[in-house]
């Protein structure tokens, strides 16, 4: 203990925190989160400045920040600490009233199931989603090929609602992948494995072809409805994303 203030080392900080040995040792491996000391036979020990530091990076993993990202943000001279936390504040509000929506419509379906008194809304079933990414593929499929309108109608409807739930969850994380990974190449084999993600989540409601998936990256980003949906995910997402796909077309619709 220093200057009151107890000392961890690699395992207790492990235990504490709920992140690997593996994780603390390649976070100090790339210069996001050094030791505050080193014992003669090279272990490593943390103090609470640490702590804190650790707690900025799993609070900016959390909300979709690279590590890469995360080390130029916490090495900025100009970071507070406060600050980040009233930020962080301000994003887990934003989430509780979006988690608070989603409890209701689940308590809506739970009542509906128990009570057997015909299907909830569809207002009341989309209530607290983010419903961009089905909106989207339902107005691009009815402006394109409306032919399909039908079909995705369909296969949405025959969706139970759990695995309905599970597509909308499913989607979020994906753009949540494709961010974290926005400092690589798009033909990374790590980003055409999400690439891949994509567009099987996207065959679940209507056939992709090659020309289909290559004018989805067009309209990706030359609509500004489409673009501001994944730049508030993170900027450059969508200019991203679209050459991510044209690349996986490249490819032959597959990954190596």
């Amino acid at each position: 203990m220093e200057n009151g203030y107890q000392q961890y080392s690699v395992k207790q900080l492990s235990v504490l925190a709920g992140v690997s040995i593996r994780t603390l040792h390649h976070y100090d491996d790339i210069g996001l989160l050094k030791p505050a000391a080193r014992s003669d036979k090279g272990y490593r020990f943390y103090r609470r400045e640490e702590l804190f530091r650790l707690q900025q990076i799993m609070f900016y993993k959390t909300i979709g920040y690279g590590l890469e990202e995360i080390k130029e943000i916490l090495d900025n001279e100009n970071f507070d600490l406060i600050t980040a936390l009233r930020s962080h504040k301000k994003v887990l509000k934003d989430r509780a009233v979006h988690l608070k929506k989603l409890m209701t419509t689940i308590d809506k379906t739970i009542n509906e199931l128990k009570d057997k008194e015909g299907m909830i809304t569809d207002k009341e079933m989309y209530e607290g989603f983010q419903p961009e990414e089905v909106e989207s593929i339902k107005k691009e499929t009815i402006e394109r090929w409306p032919d399909e309108a039908p079909q995705v109608e369909e296969r949405i409807r025959n969706m139970s609602k759990q695995a309905w739930k599970e597509t909308k969850q499913e989607a979020e994380e994906i753009n949540l992948w494709l961010a974290n990974l926005i400092h690589k190449p798009v033909d990374h084999i790590d980003v055409q494995k999400v690439i891949k993600l994509h567009f099987d989540h996207l065959n679940k409601f209507y056939e992709v072809s090659e020309e289909r998936y290559r004018g989805l990256a067009e309209m990706y980003l030359q609509d500004d409805r489409f673009k501001a949906h994944y730049e508030s995910v993170k900027p450059g997402l969508a200019a991203f994303l679209n050459k991510g796909i044209h690349q996986f077309c490249d490819n032959g619709m597959e990954v190596a």
